[in-house]
């Protein structure tokens, strides 16, 4: 498989379509990351504070510079999430492989934020479909996490759908702090 860091991958189902994040999504995918509804899924966890509200286009253009200078630095892959349906961005996914000194070393992180008219079992369990069997080769892993927070029932139902199952592993922060839980967890 090639690296992803070389050449970002397009995956596609019937419903939607995945590829690297573009500036120009920006317009799009401000209504999905000022959409307080959807705020509470968006997983910032060892992001420096950042909790993904970007209520201006600034801030939102912003946003999409650092995850595509990201990826030229190979920290993580932020594709946009396509309904193909309407051709709109309704979201993204982050992945990249966890460097770290703690019981989730090496693993792969996913990171995925809809808008909150998208945050439904079905809908969530499409999008994992597309993209959890290639990260795997993608990013040198034999397990995926992504968050679920507790009040999260349709995301819940997707992860255990999908083969997720919860894990008592949580994440040290950037001063080795076991500070992060609610992880999920799936096998290759």
């Amino acid at each position: 498989m090639e690296n992803v860091y070389e050449s970002c991958p397009v995956f596609d189902n019937e419903r939607f379509l995945l590829r690297q994040v573009r500036r120009e999504d920006a317009g799009e995918l401000l209504e999905v990351y000022s959409d307080k509804n959807a705020l509470p899924f968006f997983n910032s966890d060892n992001c420096d504070g950042d909790n993904f509200y970007y209520p201006t286009i600034e801030k939102m253009e912003s946003a999409i510079d650092f995850w595509i200078s990201s990826y030229e630095k190979k920290w993580f892959v932020r594709w946009a999430v396509i309904d193909k349906s309407s051709g709109k961005a309704i979201g993204t996914i982050e992945l990249f492989r966890r460097e770290w000194d703690d019981d989730l070393d090496g693993v792969g992180v996913l990171r995925l934020d809809v808008g909150s008219s998208y945050e439904e079992a079905n809908t969530l369990h499409d999008i994992f479909s597309l993209i959890i069997p290639p990260a795997y080769g993608l990013f040198g892993c034999d397990e995926v996490i992504t968050k679920v927070p507790i009040y999260a029932v349709e995301r819940s139902a997707a992860a255990e759908r999908f083969g997720f199952v919860k894990t008592d592993s949580c994440l040290k922060d950037k001063n080795g702090i076991y500070t992060y839980f609610g992880y999920r967890k799936v096998h290759r």
